[in-house]
């Protein structure tokens, strides 16, 4: 059974950082390109950042040079160091698993950033 578990979210005030966890059993993790969605109320779900399997990462432009995604293969986990947060960032931010035509999700974690 595929599981992928987020943690790490909550509230911060704007200009704050924040590290979300995602971790990841019943796949092959290290040949799976992990993602990093959000979903604002009232918005679609978008493409935050993605880190294929040889590392190489791409960002959405709203929050490139704030956010890092990283992956450790032997612990089976992805990451998203966001710094600098802003009110527009406040989402519910999910996990996602993609190799080929299999695409596994988590379940989400609340994201809020205000003062």
């Amino acid at each position: 059974q595929v599981q992928l578990v987020e943690s790490g979210g909550g509230l911060v005030q704007p200009g704050g950082s924040l590290r979300l966890s995602c971790a990841a059993s019943g796949i092959n993790f290290n040949i799976y390109a992990m993602d990093w969605y959000r979903q604002a109320p009232g918005k679609l779900r978008e493409l935050v950042a993605r880190i294929l399997s040889n590392a190489n990462a791409i960002y959405t432009d709203s929050v490139k040079d704030r956010y890092t995604i990283s992956r450790d293969n032997a612990k089976k986990a992805v990451y998203l160091q966001m710094n600098s947060l802003k009110p527009e960032d406040t989402a519910v931010y999910y996990c996602h698993a993609t190799y080929n035509e299999n695409r596994h999700w988590g379940q989400g974690i609340q994201v809020t950033v205000s003062s």
